[in-house]
């Protein structure tokens, strides 16, 4: 008898552990949580800002994580009355704030930062004088910052830069 109820105790000992283990978890998948989620229990949402910022605009363009879906499109022109002021500093940052008010209001919390000069084989290889203020505007609206990337494209080969055989003469 004795032998007969010490399998039948360990499977409910078992059952129990399962259900204690699970209790945590969402009902559809059952997966470990993730760093991030015992971290901050999922609060903190990811998206993606793109700034291009160039010596005539900046533009500041945040997406979902997988670059599909498009939240906040604000550009430096938007914000300002004449042409000239378009690459500024303060156009960036009022065009960041603006950019990152409808990205709260979407429900994202935290964005990792691309930015992109001109680049290409005759653009200017670093970034015109919005991109580092857009960057500190993001982040003082609230915005969890994960990392910054600069995405300019490189040449490499491709085709004849202008200029002429000696290069440009000043």
């Amino acid at each position: 008898m004795s032998e007969k109820q010490v399998p039948e105790t360990k499977p409910e000992v078992k059952s129990e552990v399962k259900q204690e283990k699970t209790e945590g978890l969402p009902q559809e998948r059952h997966e470990r949580p993730s760093y991030r989620d015992s971290r901050d229990m999922g609060a903190t949402r990811w998206g993606l800002a793109h700034i291009f910022s160039s010596y005539n605009n900046t533009i500041i363009h945040i997406t979902d994580l997988t670059g599909t879906e498009t939240i906040a499109l604000v550009s430096g022109g938007q914000v300002v009355k004449s042409d000239r002021l378009e690459s500024s500093p303060t156009a960036a940052m009022v065009a960041a704030k603006k950019a990152a008010e409808t990205t709260l209001e979407k429900g994202i919390s935290g964005v990792h930062i691309k930015i992109k000069a001109p680049g290409g084989h005759n653009g200017p290889m670093n970034p015109g004088p919005g991109a580092q203020a857009a960057v500190r505007a993001l982040s003082r609206m609230g915005l969890k910052i994960g990392f910054i990337e600069d995405v300019t494209p490189v040449p490499h080969g491709g085709c004849r830069k202008k200029g002429g055989k000696r290069g440009r003469r000043v």
